[in-house]
């Protein structure tokens, strides 16, 4: 670990939440001055807290990885048979095996380390610079130089370099949607902000990553690199996430199989040497068995299925970074989601503008435009919203004569402007500013009227009931000014009100129909933001999302883990969130059993996207959250997600389809081996036999990834049901058992067939019957009502006619196999004609659990 991700302390202990602090007490606390540091103790305190950066972690080395991922018991199952394939002198299966996990593991390790271009990104992300006072003058330092209780100078347009509080402000507006989500600038003032509990609420501070879009600010640095928010973010994202659905379903499925393995392998080896079997036979058989139960393509087909996914879901429009998150997708039952950028359309519009009957003015809009238009400096999301309404509309020709810029003791900007010969001044700004300036308003016919207290008890109340819908509003005013040729301190005094320009990031017009198809497909939406709570319940109400209960960041900070989770289950709302309790509530809703996912584009929303079972985000995210995810939308939009769950689902539909197929034919024709070698005076197969049984069955399989689905499949998340898969292999395993030992009856007591012939016959029937309940048991519905895709017909009767080649080619001899009668064969294709009619009966119950 670097030593910037060490935590160094601080110089004193100024506490998590600083901005509650009077900034004379924490320059106190931090021994430092308005003035800045001297330069030799800032140096002192660089080498003892370490720079100013945030630090990466070495990456695992290339054996270590390697390692880690061989120990999944399914591979570590695969490796096993490998060498025991090797050891019985069959090459072939020893080769694909081999050939299957190194791909598959090399597949895996192609992926990037998220957390590492995650840190990355950060790096990038941040300035290079900043004007620090040192020994009372301004200097120009690196940022990772920057220590706590240093004095930093800010103006529009430069990035906060560290976290910390405002000793001075002139205008000062940051835009914090990197760390909060919300697009609206933040005002920031000089002072303690006791009752603030998140850094959403703390107008005195700054933060690391956040943006100056207007004005100037003097900052005390209070905490640097990893004791940042920011920092904490890099840090979060540095650590490995909890094992993800798919993950915890391969280990499953591994342990089953396992067991399933060693139970068989010992009873056969143990029942062989009781009866007085040749030990180096029984040895071989035994590990014939073995390699028998396991799935030596499996890593290949999930790799295949996933694959074409991920080549599906990009032409709707996702882009899959993780291959195994497309399972994860198509499992997820909860999808949690910032409101902004995916149900609204992250951009600030101009919804009204009211005049003093609360009705649009479009003169209103005007007058703010003209305003908006004619400041200087960086233009905010307001001022954007405001010229973006008056496009393509007359504003006359306006002249710029004067302007007195925003600033926190006025809280407006003023422009002084002429149009055809007549000078007005015009004022925008806060609400409650604008009203106490005005004597005066404006009706719609252009009359005046006092306002007396009736009129402003109306206008405060218009403000309150648009403020509680989750809107911003301006207050808008002029006054004539025929002999101004400047703004002076007094000439704001006697405005007339002309009314209020009503701002909002309104809601996508896809949005609903978007949470409508997430929720008939069983997912529950739950909306998680930095904004206030009256904002995301107002959201959520214009969009009739079907959500219910509420949870706030601060009542989040009262609850412990075991709390949190008895509750996330009940909400759907939670409002003033801060990075860490995203990730809180998502670890919290895994802790329920849910399979879950997070779709967020800022970089508060990192440390959830890393921390979710499926992490999402969009083309226009930050690169932050793009690197943290394991897919990125090219759209914005749920519409998009929907698609990609259905195409989740299908995906895990055909992988099951081969793990449902593979486990149980594989078993019910091992239980077979073993029974009949307790009775049969020779082996039914031998252990090559074995081997070329599973090898050509895996292989007919290859064409599931691109069968098709059910609907039922796609109905609802579907996830590693373990318990299921026991059952349908407990029907069906041994219903392939009975028709093998109908076979054995067959070959033995009417053909009275010698071994080798008995050996192909068998071998037939068994690969006739695994092959074809393909076709059976695909579709949870009758299968003549579904057709498979042409692939996987090519694949599987390819594989028919292989096993039924073997017996008659020239080198047959060499496999110990003989050519069975044509009678014996059409006896055989009846057995397999009854077994596939009976096993369209037994689906129904075999699949009950797992459709």
């Amino acid at each position: 670990m670097s030593r910037a991700l060490a935590a160094p302390a601080p110089s004193a202990d100024v506490g998590d939440a600083f901005w509650k602090s009077d900034p004379d007490a924490l320059l106190a606390r931090l021994l430092s001055a308005r003035e800045g540091l001297a330069q030799t103790d800032a140096d002192a305190r660089l080498t003892r807290n370490g720079p100013n950066e945030i630090g990466e972690t070495a990456p695992r080395h290339i054996v270590v990885d390697l390692l880690h991922r061989l120990a999944n018991p399914l591979i570590a199952i695969l490796l096993v048979a490998a060498a025991i394939a090797g050891a019985t002198g069959d090459l072939a299966s020893f080769l694909i095996i081999l050939a299957v996990v190194i791909l598959s593991t090399l597949l895996d390790m192609v992926q990037e380390h998220r957390a590492q271009a995650t840190a990355a990104a950060l790096k990038r992300s941040i300035a290079l610079h900043a004007s620090v006072l040192r020994d009372g003058h301004p200097t120009e330092i690196p940022i990772n130089a920057i220590v706590a209780g240093d004095v930093v100078q800010l103006c529009a347009g430069d990035l906060v370099p560290a976290d910390g509080i405002a000793l001075a402000a002139n205008g000062a507006q940051v835009n914090e949607a990197l760390l909060t989500g919300e697009p609206y600038p933040v005002e920031k003032r000089v002072g303690a902000n006791p009752e603030a509990s998140t850094p959403a609420e703390a107008t005195g501070a700054l933060f690391h990553g956040t943006s100056v879009i207007a004005g100037t600010a003097t900052m005390l640095v209070v905490e640097t690199s990893a004791r940042t928010r920011f920092g904490a973010i890099a840090q979060s994202l540095a650590v490995a996430p909890a094992p993800t659905a798919f993950e915890r379903g391969i280990h499953k499925l591994g342990m089953l199989i396992a067991r399933l393995t060693i139970f068989l392998v010992l009873f056969v080896l143990l029942a062989h040497l009781a009866l007085g079997r040749p030990p180096l036979q029984s040895f071989l058989f035994a590990m014939a068995l073995a390699v028998g139960l396991t799935p030596e393509l499996l890593p290949m087909i999930m790799t295949v299925s996933l694959a074409r996914g991920a080549r599906r879901m990009a032409s709707a429009r996702v882009v899959v970074k993780r291959l195994s998150a497309i399972h994860d997708l198509g499992e997820m039952d909860v999808l949690c989601t910032d409101k902004t950028g995916t149900l609204t359309e992250a951009r600030i519009t101009l919804v009204g503008h009211p005049g003093i009957d609360g009705e649009d003015d479009d003169r209103v809009a005007e007058l703010a435009a003209i305003n908006a238009r004619f400041e200087t400096g960086l233009k905010s999301p307001l001022d954007e919203a405001l010229i973006t309404h008056m496009t393509g509309r007359p504003q006359g020709d306006w002249t710029k004569l004067d302007e007195r810029p925003f600033d926190f003791e006025r809280r407006r900007v003023s422009v002084l402007a002429e149009h055809q010969g007549e000078r007005i001044e015009i004022v925008k700004g806060a609400p409650e500013t604008m009203l106490a300036l005005c004597r005066q308003a404006r009706d719609r016919s252009g009359a005046l009227v006092t306002m007396d207290e009736a009129l402003r008890s109306r206008l405060i109340a218009l403000h309150d009931e648009r403020a509680a819908q989750g809107l911003r509003l301006l207050g808008v005013a002029w006054k004539p000014a025929p002999d101004q040729d400047r703004i002076g301190d007094t000439d704001e005094d006697g405005l007339i009100f002309a009314g209020y320009c009503v701002f909002v990031d309104p809601p996508k017009a896809s949005a609903a129909d978007a949470v409508a198809r997430l929720e008939a497909a069983g997912i529950r939406i739950k909306v998680i933001s930095g904004d206030a709570g009256a904002v995301v319940e107002h959201l959520v109400a214009n969009l009739a999302l079907p959500v219910e209960g509420l949870l706030t960041g601060e009542e989040i900070a009262r609850l412990d883990d075991a709390a949190l989770a008895a509750r996330v289950d009940s909400v759907d709302l939670f409002a003033r969130v801060t990075p860490d309790q995203k990730v809180r509530v998502v670890r919290a809703l895994r802790a329920r059993g849910h399979t879950v996912g997070f779709m967020g584009d800022g970089i508060n929303d990192a440390p959830a996207i890393h921390a979710a079972d499926v992490g999402l985000s969009v083309d226009g995210a930050t690169d932050v959250a793009r690197e943290a995810a394991d897919m990125i939308l090219l759209a914005p939009d749920l519409g998009v997600l929907a698609d990609g769950v259905a195409e989740g689902r299908r995906t895990y539909a055909n992988i099951m389809k081969y793990i449902r197929m593979g486990t149980s034919s594989n078993f019910g024709n091992m239980l077979t081996m073993a029974l009949a070698s307790l009775v049969l005076p020779f082996l039914p197969l031998t252990a090559v036999q074995v081997l070329l049984n599973n090898l050509i069955y895996d292989l007919s399989q290859i064409g599931i990834p691109f069968d098709s689905a059910d609907a039922s499949d796609l109905e609802r998340p579907r996830g590693w049901d373990m318990t299921g898969l026991v059952r349908f292999t407990a029907i069906m395993g041994p219903l392939s058992s009975l028709f093998d030992i109908a076979t054995f009856a067959l070959l033995l007591e009417i053909f009275h067939v010698d071994v080798a012939t008995f050996r192909s016959a068998w071998f037939i029937e068994s690969m006739a019957t695994q092959i074809l309940v393909v076709f059976i048991i695909r579709t949870a519905r009758p299968a003549w009502t579904g057709r498979a895709h042409i692939a996987l017909v090519v694949t599987a009767l390819g594989g028919l006619l292989a096993a039924l080649a073997l017996p008659f080619l020239p080198f047959a001899p060499l496999l110990d196999f003989a050519p069975p009668s044509g009678m014996l064969l059409g006896a055989i294709a009846l057995l397999v004609l009854a077994y596939l009619v009976i096993s369209e009966g037994m689906k129904r119950f075999a699949l009950r659990s797992t459709s």
